[in-house]
């Protein structure tokens, strides 16, 4: 049986020195992602910042909750959730197939990067395409991490915007229909520094094949 990628300990590189600044109340970002979460284990939708534009959250592990987002967005366009981990010991749990090198490299990325991994279990089943791939991501965001270890599972990201329109950047982007119809916005005090575009996206097969899909 093929052995499961096992992170291994590393020393901090430049970029963990340089995580997004939290709001200085920080009360302010610990009442957020605790509220967030709550929303979240409640089968609810959120809207929240993230490390590169604001998205559509919930639990990436109950199917209801992720069609209300593809109700939201008028599409069910799989391939545009992505969900967010906070770390790679936590992809590991809901990705069986992944190869190491796709590690290696989210190590090395110095900018947000999605990667596409095989063999995705233990998540919603509307989640998940037909190939049987995930698309995921560690943000580095004071907010999101929080929340993410708050919750404890994977959160869905998706784009704040109704399917084919632009992606908005900024809260004040974000269409009212798309504003009313989550459960939660999140304070924008903790937006933080995000890049404001969208990650680069890399795709790894098995058997470590890659595909540049955005850079």
């Amino acid at each position: 049986m093929k052995k499961r990628y096992e992170p291994a300990p590393r020393p901090a590189r430049e970029q963990d020195r340089k995580r997004p600044e939290a709001p200085k109340n920080s009360a302010v970002l610990e009442a957020a992602a605790t509220r967030a979460a709550e929303v979240l284990r409640a089968g609810g939708l959120i809207l929240y910042p993230t490390d590169t534009v604001w998205g559509i959250g919930c639990d990436a592990a109950n199917a209801e909750a992720v069609a209300k987002i593809y109700a939201l967005k008028r599409s069910e366009n799989k391939h545009a959730m992505l969900v967010l981990c906070h770390s790679a010991e936590q992809i590991v749990r809901y990705v069986d197939r992944a190869p190491g090198i796709a590690f290696e490299v989210m190590e090395m990325a110095t900018s947000p990067l999605t990667l596409i991994l095989p063999g995705a279990v233990g998540l919603a089943p509307n989640l998940i395409p037909d190939e049987g791939t995930l698309g995921v991501r560690v943000p580095d965001h004071a907010f999101c991490q929080r929340l993410l270890h708050l919750f404890g599972r994977p959160i869905v990201s998706t784009s704040a915007n109704i399917s084919g329109e632009k992606t908005p950047r900024t809260l004040p982007e974000i269409a009212r229909e798309i504003i009313d119809g989550v459960d939660y916005v999140v304070d924008p005090r903790c937006q933080g520094r995000p890049t404001g575009k969208a990650s680069s996206i890399i795709a790894f097969g098995e058997g470590g094949e890659v595909r540049v899909i955005r850079e």
